[in-house]
């Protein structure tokens, strides 16, 4: 596929990078020279210095050519500009970053498809949502929610007392026949290898489990784990960016209780008039008898999303030592996230891979409704839509020829979500969500096209 991406920031080269692994073709653009020549000698891509919003410099990346235009540079005008150009002169299709989620929330209303911007990615937006995904579900690891719930991705590390450890995957679904979870991919405590797991599986104390769940499910599987999933009510949230501000503003508006830190006197006064309902404190966060001031101790969650990886892990960690029962913790360094779960923080948060998990599914073959790269695990969860043509339609889940290294975790059929078992009929307009390993993609993808 051709792809032409437009900004050599963070983002913008976590996408190029990810792409270029997959024998993408990759063209990345940025006027900053420094930018592209770290990118040039560590990836396998194209690059062109220039501004994006410039005709010539487009053309000189064959935009004429390009089957998907993702502009995630640090302006939201200049991402805006550059998509309605990058339509106008060929592209198939185009993806705009922004910041002003109202974009997101009048996009049909307004209609931006018509100037030529076919997606609208927030990743502040993005990372706001999964901050407050994982407080709904306090007891996970991991979350996502496939058609508002219809079924639910939960990662947990099972501890010792789980009901199942010791037991195989088989002996588990004969024990516990009316459960509503499946395993669907496994990383053993101290490896870096990732299971698709199958009947003869066994789990083990400390295994890293990925599950998808239908309505009931999570509860289920907190109970039989040991979990407690607790009502969260009392948050308290270090820094004052835009993934703070989104976070205390919709949970505020749900009706929980906000404390925010704010080290930046003028950007804490902002914050206040604008979210009333927050408490603002104009202090760093990080000052250990001014959290104890604050009652640290009485807060059912920490989250600490300012600009340095290092300090939100290590806020995270105090937090933990005051008994604040979930933490999370925004980090950019990809390699902190083994580090940053072994020694006890329990959501990480990354809006770099959260934009390229929400850019991804419009590279895969098949009708990709939805997709997330698993934190941590060489796999990724899609969802797909099946159409009459599909290999999968009117076939029974045992008989279809499905890689070993992919596993069908659940099926949306009509907005309701089901654990799909062996004998399961797939049909026409169903949404099956798969959890395949990077490998098994192009096999899955072709079952669904």
């Amino acid at each position: 596929m051709k792809i032409i991406i437009a900004g050599a920031g963070e983002v913008g080269f976590h996408i190029a990078k990810l792409l270029s692994y997959e024998s993408q073709e990759i063209t990345l653009i940025d006027p900053n020279k420094k930018s592209l020549e770290y990118a040039n000698t560590h990836l396998d891509i194209r690059v062109v210095k220039g501004d994006a919003t410039s005709i010539a410099i487009l053309k000189d990346a064959r935009i004429d050519s390009c089957e998907l235009f993702i502009a995630v540079t640090s302006s939201e005008t200049t991402n805006i500009t550059v998509c309605v150009l990058a339509k106008q002169l060929g592209a198939q299709k185009t993806i705009a970053r922004i910041t002003n989620t109202e974009f997101i929330h009048f996009k049909d209303e307004v209609g931006f498809t018509k100037f030529g911007i076919d997606e609208l990615i927030s990743p502040e937006a993005l990372a706001a949502s999964e901050i407050e995904l994982s407080l709904k579900q306090s007891s996970f690891n991991e979350n996502y929610e496939f058609e508002d719930g219809a079924l639910t991705m939960a990662g947990l590390t099972l501890p010792r007392a789980a009901s199942f450890v010791g037991k195989t995957v088989k002996e588990a679904a004969d024990i516990f026949p009316e459960i509503h979870f499946v395993p669907i991919a496994i990383q053993r405590y101290g490896t870096q290898y990732t299971i698709i797991p199958r009947g003869d599986t066994k789990f083990k104390r400390g295994d890293n489990v990925v599950f998808i769940t239908s309505e009931g499910g999570a509860d289920e599987l907190c109970r039989l784990t040991g979990k407690i999933n607790r009502d969260i009510k009392n948050v308290m949230i270090l820094g004052g960016s835009e993934i703070s501000y989104k976070t205390a503003r919709d949970l505020s508006d749900k009706g929980l209780n906000v404390k925010l830190f704010e080290g930046n006197r003028e950007r804490a006064f902002e914050i206040a008039e604008e979210l009333t309902k927050v408490l603002v404190i104009n202090s760093d966060g990080r000052n250990v008898d001014l959290l104890d001031e604050e009652n640290i101790s009485e807060m059912d969650a920490f989250i600490a999303v300012g600009p340095n990886s290092e300090t939100n892990i290590m806020s995270c960690l105090v937090a933990k030592s005051k008994s604040v029962k979930k933490t999370i913790a925004l980090v950019e360094n990809m390699d902190y996230f083994d580090l940053s779960h072994s020694i006890g923080i329990d959501t990480l948060i990354n809006k770099k891979l959260l934009a390229a998990n929400n850019i991804f599914r419009y590279i895969r073959r098949g009708e990709v409704v939805a997709m997330t790269k698993l934190s941590n695990l060489n796999a990724e969860l899609l969802e797909f839509e099946v159409k009459g043509t599909s290999a999968v339609c009117n076939q029974v889940i045992k008989s279809i020829d499905f890689p070993r290294t992919a596993i069908i975790g659940g099926v949306i059929r009509n907005g309701v979500g089901m654990i799909a078992l062996g004998s399961f009929k797939i049909q026409e307009g169903d949404r099956v969500v798969v959890c395949c390993l990077l490998k098994s993609i192009k096999r899955v993808e072709k079952l669904f096209i």
